[in-house]
């Protein structure tokens, strides 16, 4: 949740009266009365508030110099090599001062170039903590080049950086093809650390042509002090930004750099216009926009027929990106006259980085395939942590649900309708006057009991724990953090102090590893009175929001551990919140058991430490509608644990968008309804017969995938494949999927194509795939690739179509959530390819602790299909795991004529004969009543 923008955002931003919101016995009456937070119907974000590019100076600078010529040379006279790195000088040819370039070879076909000032006044922030710790450097060559150039080859080489000196350029190099270049357009910009004259500048100042020292540019260009509104941002080092461009040669589909409510392909940008990585707290954000929102990951992936690349920016500032994709031209006159040629000129995307501070610190990946991008960022910055298995379940949220009846009678709804669910969720009204790690003594006297009442039914709790925390020195947790230095500073050097949920608050400086380390141990059972081993954590406000700062975030001259300053790092601070909360949940558990953590705020590497969610949406079709390629470019970029609130967050949806929601939703990584404060109440069963029939349908579709879910999550852990996938990672020679968002793949066999649009009776969808076949997962059609159908919908039905050549696995029988489902029967759905044959897997573990890594307590299946053969076999034979659940049900689509008999056979028994019913208007054969142990070697015969 977060706040809405103020009509008057300039008096409102400057008002110095009441640091804290008058007394109600309503607290949020009281914030609504006096901030005015919620915004009018269809009333555009507040540009007052929120900047854009002509308010960025670093930006303003940066297009100025940029429109006259690179002026960077490098010295390949002072290269030096070790076993790690290649480094030489680059020198600006006006100021004559020198950069510091070092190149890496990294494992796994990446590149790694870093460029810092070479003598910094000080050091300057490189962003630590992301990178993994396995990062293996890889001893580069130097080939043969001319004078003016130097080329560097990886072991294999396959793959070469030839640099050239004068101008600086980089050329990546893959079988003799250029696929990059780095400073071609010479963008290369790099302003280095000052030391402010009180006088005027000096004469070598003035002739510095890159630097208009005059106090009125100075003003206008931001140099020392920024104004934005009523806030000033003073630069005690100055201006710091840098600047590279890239060009990807032959490429023009480009995605990733979440996060923003834009399509999941990025689109060209104009003058002033520029994808904008800065996480902030934008209630009821516009959608296609450009604008940054919650999190942050500075990585980008450029596709094309035959290869993919990826470019991680590593840099925790403000960082904007422009995208300009010239197509393909098919054919160009190279000469006049008779002997005039043609040729044909292929396509071409610059990207151009731009950050306020830190150092160019940047990845190329260079896969060439989808799954080899993947693999190499996650080699940099890890994998997606294996969820516990109920957080893969229903969640059911709402700030707020008031009190302990509220909880219970919200609870007991759902099994009276017959939804699953597994998890509710308390915002912060559940706290003592929004102290976190409290609990309000009269709403919720007894959370233990409540906790007893949800484990009964082996449900979960989630709560709430935001970064502020509440000035008042009888707070326990407030005074200890006050007491040891734990708070963020003002350039001052005392507390920051904002404004937020409990009023005047100050904000842990969760950068420090001893703050880290402290807020882990308030998680402790002893610590937080009232939580039990089935409380999980959600980390919300983390941008940091601070609801009277400049964009309703921290002034950027606040000073954190190090004596960094917050412009240097402000979009890592959620990453740093949700990884204290994590290690506090392993922690509490002595290391048994796995976290579950939501985020609102994220950096590259947050996948590490849980979930993250789309923010403050809408109750309108149109951010359903968006949240598909928000959930993509998520994914794409290591994020799979992702989700959007079910139903919109904010305003109260109709019956028919909130069925459709939930029926996405139930086909999105990460489900849970929630709602703000002043809509209409909307649990599952409150919007007729009908809609809860629907609803309850689709929850239990979702409950009916939990093992494929699962197996998919499994993967995306140990082999860094993202669990919702866009077509072009799937199909990646299909030009005409490249493009496509309102359909995806979860793993490699199902395709969804949610409905989007009201009162729908007929959605197109493209099947890719010229040698694919597909099946309708409710009609059993069965349809060719490589083309687009029209679908008939109804309410009750979203189109929905399992892959053929694949085999997923399900639960046969739901439970009132994932923890009453252990031993429930699982069965098998077979989708034959156009070859007859068919494949798929199976992970199972306890689907709670870490005894799959410590003891190897897993079960690891492969199914396969092929000649009237079902084979079930050991994919992985490091597991063991005793499971009593057998697969009692097999469903084969695509068999194209009844069998004459269909046995099973496992090792070291007899062939028994199985009873089969066979449809042959849709070519399925039903196999009913099997008791096949899931962990053990068996066939099935279909003669």
């Amino acid at each position: 949740m977060g706040t809405a923008e103020p009509p008057e955002a300039a008096e409102w931003q400057a008002a110095p009266e009441a640091t804290q919101p008058p007394p109600s016995s309503q607290p949020w009456l009281a914030y609504r009365q006096h901030f005015t937070f919620f915004r009018v119907e269809d009333e555009a974000v507040d540009k007052n508030i929120f900047k854009d590019c002509s308010n960025i100076a670093f930006y303003r600078r940066q297009k100025q110099q940029l429109s006259r010529k690179s002026m960077y040379r490098a010295l390949l006279d002072s290269v030096t090599a070790d076993r790690d790195s290649t480094r030489f000088q680059i020198i600006n040819e006006a100021t004559k001062a020198p950069l510091l370039a070092e190149v890496y070879g990294i494992e796994g076909n990446i590149f790694r170039l870093k460029i810092n000032e070479e003598s910094p006044l000080k050091p300057r922030y490189e962003v630590p903590d992301v990178l993994t710790s396995k990062l293996s450097t890889v001893r580069l060559t130097s080939c043969s080049g001319d004078s003016g150039s130097l080329v560097l080859a990886d072991g294999k080489g396959d793959l070469k950086c030839h640099i050239t000196a004068n101008p600086f350029k980089v050329d990546l190099v893959s079988e003799e093809e250029v696929v990059m270049s780095i400073n071609s357009l010479g963008q290369l910009y790099f302003e280095h650390l000052q030391i402010r004259l009180k006088q005027r500048a000096t004469k070598e100042n003035e002739e510095d042509a890159s630097v208009d020292t005059s106090q009125e540019n100075q003003e206008d260009l931001g140099l020392w002090e920024e104004k934005f509104g009523k806030f000033v941002d003073v630069k005690v080092n100055g201006p710091a930004s840098i600047g590279l461009d890239f060009s990807l040669h032959g490429f023009e589909h480009l995605y990733g750099i979440p996060q923003h409510a834009e399509s999941h392909q990025l689109k060209n940008t104009g003058d002033g216009d520029a994808y904008r990585l800065y996480n902030l707290d934008v209630y009821g954000y516009k959608i296609h926009d450009k604008m940054g929102i919650y999190g942050s990951v500075p990585y980008l992936l450029a596709h094309k027929l035959g290869r993919t690349l990826g470019i991680f920016w590593l840099n925790a500032s403000e960082t904007l990106v422009e995208i300009n994709t010239e197509p393909e031209v098919k054919y160009t006159l190279t000469q006049t006259g008779p002997a005039a040629a043609k040729q044909k000129v292929t396509s071409r995307t610059d990207v151009h980085w731009m950050s306020e501070s830190g150092i160019i610190d940047v990845f190329l990946l260079t896969g060439p395939t989808p799954s080899d991008v993947f693999k190499q960022y996650s080699h940099l910055t890890g994998t997606q942590a294996l969820p516990p298995l109920f957080s893969l379940g229903y969640h059911q949220c709402r700030w707020n649900y008031e009190d302990e009846q509220d909880v219970k009678a919200v609870d007991a709804g759902f099994d009276e309708h017959d939804i699953p669910y597994d998890v509710m969720w308390l915002d912060i009204e559940h706290t003592e006057g929004k102290r976190y790690f409290t609990w309000d003594k009269k709403r919720f006297p007894n959370p233990k009991r409540m906790q007893e009442l949800l484990r009964s039914k082996k449900r979960k709790l989630v709560v709430i724990s935001d970064p502020h925390i509440k000035v008042d020195l009888d707070y326990s947790v407030y005074a200890k953090a006050k007491e040891q230095g734990f708070f963020v500073r003002n350039h001052e050097g005392g507390d920051f102090e904002g404004v937020c949920w409990p009023g005047l608050s100050s904000y842990l400086d969760f950068t420090n590893p001893k703050v880290r380390e402290w807020y882990s141990g308030l998680f402790a059972f002893s610590a937080y009175q009232g939580s039990t081993d089935i409380l999980y954590v959600w980390n919300d406000m983390n941008e940091p929001s601070v609801f009277r700062g400049p964009e309703l975030t921290m002034q950027k001259n606040a000073i954190h551990h190090g004596n960094w300053e917050h412009r240097e790092l402000h979009n890592i601070y959620g990453f740093y919140h949700q990884m204290a909360t994590a290690e506090g949940l392993i922690q509490r558990s002595k290391g048994k058991e796995r976290p579950f953590v939501l985020t609102r705020s994220f950096f590259a590497g947050s996948q590490k430490y849980g979930a993250v969610w789309t923010g403050d949406n809408t109750a309108e079709w149109s951010y359903l509608k968006i949240s598909i390629p928000m959930l993509l470019t998520l994914s794409v970029t290591g994020i799979s644990f992702c989700g959007a609130d079910v139903g919109g967050f904010i305003g109260n949806p109709d019956a028919e968008l909130l069925v459709r929601w939930y029926q996405a939703g139930a086909y999105q990584p990460f489900f849970r309804g929630h709602a703000t404060m002043d809509t209409k109440r909307r649990e599952p069963w409150l919007f007729g017969e009908e809609h809860t029939r629907l609803i309850r349908e689709a929850i239990r579709q979702r409950y009916t995938l939990l093992p494929y879910w699962y197996s998919l999550f499994y993967h995306a852990h140990v082999a860094s494949e993202p669990v919702m996938r866009p077509l072009w990672i799937e199909f990646p020679d299909a030009l005409e999927a490249f493009g496509v968002e309102d359909e995806y793949m979860l793993g490699s066999a199902l395709l969804v194509h949610p409905v989007t649009e009201p009162k729908a009776t007929v959605v197109d969808v493209f099947l890719p795939g010229s040698n694919e076949v597909w099946y309708d997962s409710k009609t059993f059609t069965r349809w060719e690739g490589a083309c687009t159908v029209k679908i008939p919908v109804d309410l009750d039905t979203i189109p929905v179509f399992q892959r053929g050549g694949s085999v997923v696995p399900i639960k046969t029988t739901i439970g009132k959530s994932t923890g009453c489902m252990t031993d429930s029967p699982y069965g098998l759905r077979v989708a034959l390819s156009t070859k007859g044959s068919a494949v798929g897997e199976f992970y199972l573990d306890d689907g709670h602790s870490f005894q799959y890594v410590h003891q190897k307590q897993f079960l690891h299946r492969k199914f396969s299909f092929c000649s009237g053969v079902l084979i079930n076999s050991c994919a992985d034979e490091r597991g063991r795991y005793p499971s009593k659940c057998v697969v009692e049900q097999i469903f084969i689509l695509g068999l194209k004529k009844k069998p004459s008999s269909v046995t099973t056979h496992s090792s070291g028994g007899e062939d028994q004969p199985v009873a089969f019913v066979y449809c042959a208007k849709t070519s399925t054969l039903s196999l009913e009543k099997l008791s096949l142990d899931i962990g053990a070697d068996w066939e099935v015969h279909v003669k």
